[in-house]
Parts: structure tokens; sequence; C-alpha cells
């Protein structure tokens, strides 16, 4: 059968990616809302309730901003493309079964101890998957400027994804060897910017520089 594509189709598929993504940050409330029925049982105020259970409140914070912050790159990313491949496609089913696993990896990060590399290993490769496909779905666009919409040629940066991928990777491997600090290694996200200032800055000196 011949390929035939339209608007609605790349339509589909992005409204497809929000819907999937919007179900995955809402399953994030289901351990707090299983947790809310001890309030008049174990725990007569909510303030006893969130000490109690202050591992599962910060894990659904932290994946909450989390999902957030890949769907805010998803959505920046998107608005730029106007047409889609195979490629593009699995690469952004990757991307969701990466984001739709998170509350999974979540809870078991608010149940077992915040020391164990194993738990570490699963929520922060977690979030590589995410960052790695969204790297490659750039570097795809890149590479197939026709998916492009007209006019945004060199809009796209793999710059970003490519400092947080990297920074993923250095938390990973440090939350394995050193588990006492645990996702505390995330904290290293904060270097992306700099990161990327320095290199758009080293960038702009090699292209400046005169030539011999």
């Amino acid at each position: 059968m011949a390929s035939f594509r339209t608007d609605r189709g790349l339509d589909r598929l992005v409204n497809f990616s929000d819907a999937a993504v919007a179900i995955a940050i809402t399953l994030l409330v289901l351990p707090l809302v299983d947790i809310a029925a001890q309030i008049s049982k174990t725990h007569p105020t909510v303030w006893g309730l969130f000490l109690a259970h202050w591992p599962t409140f910060l894990a659904f914070a932290v994946s909450f901003v989390v999902i957030a912050r890949f769907w805010v790159v998803h959505h920046r990313v998107f608005e730029f493309v106007r047409d889609y491949n195979p490629t593009l496609v699995r690469l952004n089913f990757l991307w969701l079964a990466s984001i739709v696993f998170l509350p999974f990896a979540t809870n078991v990060l608010a149940l077992a101890s915040g020391t164990n590399p194993g738990v570490n290993a699963l929520y922060i490769g977690t979030l590589i998957v995410t960052s790695a496909s969204m790297l490659l779905i750039e570097f795809v666009l890149t590479r197939n400027p026709g998916l492009l919409r007209e006019g945004v040629d060199g809009g796209l940066r793999l710059t970003s994804s490519a400092v947080a991928t990297a920074l993923f990777v250095v938390a990973l491997v440090l939350a394995v060897l050193v588990p006492k600090v645990g996702m505390l290694w995330l904290l290293l996200l904060l270097l992306s910017r700099p990161i990327e200032a320095l290199y758009d800055r080293w960038t702009h000196r090699d292209r400046s520089a005169p030539t011999t």
C-alpha cells in the first residue's frame, strides 16, 4: 500500500503524544490518593501524614516537574515540524515509552531506600532514555530539513538535549558509585545552562577567528 500522509496525520501524532503525557503525569498522583486514606486512621493530621510519607510527596513533585519539562521540550521541537517519517514516529514512541514508565520508577523511588543504587539507576536511566530519544528526534529533523516548516532552518539546536543527556549519564554513574547522595546527583542538571553558554561562546569564537 502506498504511503500517504496529511497534516491531520501529524496532528494525530502530536495529540496522541500530549494525551499520553497527560495520563502519565496524572498517574503520579495515584500513590498520594492511596496515602490520603490514612489521615483518619494512622495519622490524624495532614502534617503528620506528610512527615510519614515525605519521600512519596517529594518523588511526586520531582517527577511532575521532570515530565512537565520534557513535555515543554517536546512541544517546542514539534512546533518546527510540518511532516514526519517512520523513524521520527518510532523515536517518538520510544520517548513516550520512557514517559509512561516514569510513574512506575517514581513509585519505586518513593517506596525504596533513597540510597539503593539499583533504584537510582532505574529512575535516572529512565530519564536518560527520555532525553536521548528527544536528542535523536532533533537529530533526525536536522538531517531531514524537508520535515521542518519553512523558514525554521537552524532553529533546532542539539546542544541543549546533548548536554542534558550527558549530565544525566554522569548523574547515573555517580548515583551508582556514591548512592548515599541519591537523587541529589540530579542537581548536576543545573550546570546545563552554563555549559551551553560556554559551548556557544567557544563555537562563536572559533567562527569569528580569522583564517590564515
